[in-house]
C-alpha cells in the first residue's frame, strides 16, 4: 500500500485568520493528499457545491505558481471498496488522501508560516535547501534556489513524526520543517 503526505501545520497564519481557510475539490481523476499546492481560482460547477472552490494544478503560464492553497484536512483514513467509501478503519495518517470529487479543507500559507511534511509530498527524493511550487504538479519540489514569484519554502530541518503501529518498533517517519518565504 503507498504511502500518502503527512502534513503538520506547526504554526501558520490559516489558524487564527478564517479567510485563509477554504473548502475545495478536485477533478474526479485527481486525487489529493495533505502538502499538495493547487490554484482556487473559481467555484466548483458542481451543483450543491456553491461554497466550495475548484481546485485546479499551478500552471506556470500567466504566473500563476503563486497564491497557492495547500490541502490540510483531516487525517481519517478512508478505505474504498468499489463504490463505497470507509472512513476510519485505519489510524495511520500515511494511509490518508481525498479521492477525487470529494470535498477537503484548504489553507493558504502566508511568509513566516511554519509547516512540517513528509518525503511523499515531494516529487522527488533529492532534499535541497527549498521547496516550491511547479508547473502542472500538486507536489512540491525541491530545489536549490528559490523559484521567482511563485510559492517557495526554506528548509529548516529534518525532524520526524511519530506514527503508533501498535508494536515496539521504531514509530518514526523522516519528515521536513520549513518556513514559507513566498507566496
Amino acid at each position: 500500500m503507498a504511502d500518502y503526505s503527512v502534513l503538520i501545520m506547526n504554526k501558520v497564519a490559516a489558524q487564527d485568520v478564517g479567510a485563509y481557510n477554504r473548502s475545495a475539490v478536485a477533478g474526479s481523476a485527481v486525487d489529493i493528499e495533505n502538502g499538495f499546492v493547487f490554484r482556487l481560482d473559481s467555484y466548483s460547477a458542481t451543483a450543491g457545491q456553491s461554497e466550495v472552490w475548484a481546485a485546479t494544478a499551478p500552471t506556470a503560464s500567466g504566473s500563476t505558481l503563486n497564491d497557492l492553497w495547500m490541502a490540510c484536512a483531516p487525517e481519517v483514513p478512508l478505505t474504498v471498496d468499489g463504490t463505497l467509501k470507509y472512513k476510519g478503519m485505519n489510524a495511520d495518517p500515511r494511509r490518508f488522501y481525498i479521492p477525487g470529487g470529494d470535498v477537503f479543507d484548504a489553507f493558504k500559507p502566508v511568509a513566516g508560516d511554519i509547516i512540517t511534511l513528509t518525503a511523499d509530498a515531494f516529487n522527488d527524493a533529492t532534499q535541497e535547501a527549498y521547496a516550491n511550487a511547479t508547473d502542472g504538479e500538486y507536489y512540491l519540489t525541491w530545489g536549490a534556489s528559490q523559484t521567482a514569484s511563485s510559492l517557495s519554502l526554506k528548509y529548516l530541518a529534518t525532524t520526524y513524526i511519530s506514527i503508533g503501529s501498535g508494536a515496539i518498533d521504531n514509530q518514526r517517519v523522516t519528515a521536513y520543517k520549513f518556513v514559507v518565504l513566498a507566496n
